[in-house]
């Protein structure tokens, strides 16, 4: 049930028409309570879209009553006008709960620079507002652009539950990937502690994600908890379980990114920090020459090295190991397997990066660089 499994949520889908095909396009999530706490991590982009803007305000307080979010347009240099869309949006589901816009987040996903048609917008939030229940796996297919598939995670810890939906598929980079990720629970903790506990799980999931190398204007992730289970969890416990349903989510848009063929696990171990691994793990994920060759099944360990060695992490190029689906074709920056013996035929990829400079890990998650993938972006807007 995705965002309704935690007590103390609704949710609602509807097709507002905002898409020429008719589907569903706006998705309200809405907190009951007891509790109306949150936390939000926004795109680090500084291009943001008007829906950014407003639920930055909104989060500022750390209550959050409910969230709407739209596909079918990214309401992003909209101007003036895109900004009063986001915010008559807010302000309709506020009358339609009798909440304050001021606690309403809002979430748009689509093409940037055109006009969200207000008059859709607010017909499609009162008739959302009219059919509330628990409808998490519509509202998940509501928020979907080019996704293929929705994305759905829920987790059950000690007497609590943590739901969690996803869109992305495409613009997938740190700064959280082209993506909306709405997650609830019914544990009781506060905005502070979801705020803590939501930026130590993205940062080791949704932002390891490096589909495309291309940051959002619209990623938001938010966290809502309603309470409503009367469980109170450690902290640690919390922030494990929501890294996991984080976790799960960045696979799941990892296997759906655009035109992709082969989903890539890049894990660099023995960096002399974390910083350090995450460096070498980015700079393989944006390497389109690897990235080709992996769509191609050709076992190219030269483009690796080639590409860590444009980092500043602290290693010697002429000490590292590649290994590719457990066969290790470089050592100590030589050959040493013959190529022949690496099978890339399956869909998933395991590089692994040996940098022998430390006791850091870290992992990257990317995909292959095909033909469907610039087919399908060179004709978006069209």
């Amino acid at each position: 049930m995705s965002v309704t499994a935690a007590k103390g949520f609704d949710a609602a889908a509807v097709a507002a028409g905002l898409k020429s095909s008719g589907a569903l396009d706006l998705a309200l999530v809405v907190n009951r309570g007891p509790l109306q706490n949150a936390a939000v991590v926004f795109t680090s982009n500084r291009a943001q879209a008007n829906p950014i803007i407003w639920s930055r305000q909104v989060i500022a307080d750390g209550t959050v009553s409910a969230i709407v979010l739209n596909s079918g347009g990214a309401n992003c240099f909209t101007g003036p006008q895109g900004f009063q869309v986001t915010h008559a949006t807010a302000e309709a589901v506020g009358e339609a709960l009798g909440v304050s816009a001021g606690d309403v987040l809002v979430c748009s996903t689509g093409l940037i620079g055109d006009q969200l048609p207000l008059d859709k917008m607010l017909a499609g939030v009162t008739a959302a507002g009219a059919s509330l229940g628990p409808h998490g796996e519509q509202a998940s297919l509501a928020i979907m652009t080019t996704d293929s598939k929705p994305k759905r995670s829920v987790r059950e810890g000690e007497g609590y539950t943590i739901g969690g939906m996803a869109k992305g598929a495409g613009m997938l980079a740190p700064g959280l990937a082209t993506m909306l990720v709405v997650i609830t629970t019914d544990a009781v903790i506060s905005s502070a502690d979801l705020d803590s506990a939501l930026r130590n799980a993205t940062r080791v999931s949704f932002d390891r994600l490096d589909s495309d190398g291309c940051m959002s204007t619209n990623d938001q992730v938010s966290l809502l908890a309603s309470g409503a289970s009367g469980a109170e969890p450690e902290l640690d416990a919390f922030t494990s379980l929501l890294t996991q349903v984080c976790g799960d989510l960045a696979e799941q848009l990892q296997g759906d990114a655009e035109g992709a063929s082969h989903d890539i696990r890049i894990e660099v171990v023995n960096a002399l920090t974390e910083d350090d691994a995450v460096e070498v793990g980015r700079s393989v994920a944006r390497n389109n020459l690897f990235k080709a060759a992996v769509f191609g099944n050709d076992p190219n360990w030269g483009r690796v090295l080639a590409a860590i060695g444009t980092t500043d992490a602290a290693f010697d190029p002429y000490d590292v190991d590649v290994s590719m689906n457990g066969v290790r074709v470089c050592h100590a920056g030589a050959p040493d397997r013959p190529r022949s013996d690496v099978d890339l035929s399956p869909r998933r990829v395991d590089l692994r990066i040996d940098l022998r400079a430390g006791a850091a890990t870290a992992t990257i998650l990317t995909n292959d660089l095909t033909h469907d993938y610039v087919h399908e972006n060179s004709a978006y807007s069209s």
